[in-house]
């Protein structure tokens, strides 16, 4: 069942906080529709989005990364400022107290932000990488990525190894990289053991990520996405929310904890 952004329905939260009163283990996907409250652009949204302007594999790949680093730190300069200056907002929030009030929880993640775990959320996979850390192409070593970021963003110099000069990569996935194999596993193996899914701000466009629900689902676990336009899990969903992740999660959450 369907909710407006205007009426939402009591029902329908008061469902979906059963769900999750009741759920053994939980596994959150949450995409950049939970960013965008704080600021952070998502990917697709027709003249706002990342893509609406950019064509991807000619600034945010592998290759252009390895040819043209200067190419790609161009187009990641705003980007970086914007996620670096975000703060969590009510939907990372609501998961933080969920699974601080002991709520079985874990967060699989295509954000590279960093939003949940400055949230207070413990149990993230990240599995499109994360900002918050850069390693060396030459020496590999890694570094945490505010001193390189802050200087980066005010005066544009790329990011060199202090060790070896080498230029540093921010720890996200690009197109044509794998995705990093320890999140990956982790989150395939909670869903596995998930007998609730909730989608949070995902359109599910992009594979294997986008997998995740149907192996939920084909294992007998309830769903409940939280999206402001339809996937194509929604039909199998137990309830569907097309509005503003912010404003139903903390609903949901609230719900779930307080009745």
């Amino acid at each position: 069942m369907t909710v407006s952004p205007t009426t939402t329905n009591a029902l329908d939260a008061l469902h979906a906080a059963e769900l999750i009163r009741k759920a053994k283990r939980i596994v959150v996907l949450t995409g950049a529709g939970v960013s965008t409250p704080s600021g952070i652009p998502d990917f697709r949204s027709e003249g706002t989005g990342l893509w609406s302007r950019e064509e991807p594999l000619e600034v945010a790949s592998l290759n252009t990364f390895r040819t043209a680093p200067e190419k790609f730190f161009q187009w990641f300069r705003p980007l970086a400022g914007q996620v670096f200056n975000a703060q969590p907002n009510a939907a990372h929030q609501a998961l933080a107290e969920l699974e601080q009030h002991g709520a079985p929880l874990s967060i699989a993640t295509q954000n590279i932000d960093g939003l949940h775990q400055k949230a207070g959320s413990k149990e993230v996979f990240e599995l499109h990488g994360t900002i918050r850390t850069l390693s060396c192409t030459q020496c590999f070593k890694q570094y945490a990525s505010p001193p390189f970021l802050q200087a980066f963003i005010e005066n544009g110099t790329m990011p060199r190894c202090p060790n070896c000069n080498g230029i540093l990569k921010p720890d996200v996935i690009l197109f044509g990289e794998q995705l990093p194999h320890t999140a990956w596993q982790a989150a395939q193996s909670a869903t596995r053991q998930a007998d609730l899914m909730l989608v949070a701000g995902s359109s599910l466009e992009v594979l294997p990520v986008a997998g995740l629900p149907m192996q939920a689902l084909d294992r007998g676990a309830h769903l409940i996405v939280v999206n402001n336009s339809p996937t194509y899990i929604n039909v199998r969903a137990d309830v569907v929310f097309m509005d503003d992740v912010a404003a139903i999660l903390p609903e949901i959450v609230k719900r779930a904890l307080h009745g």
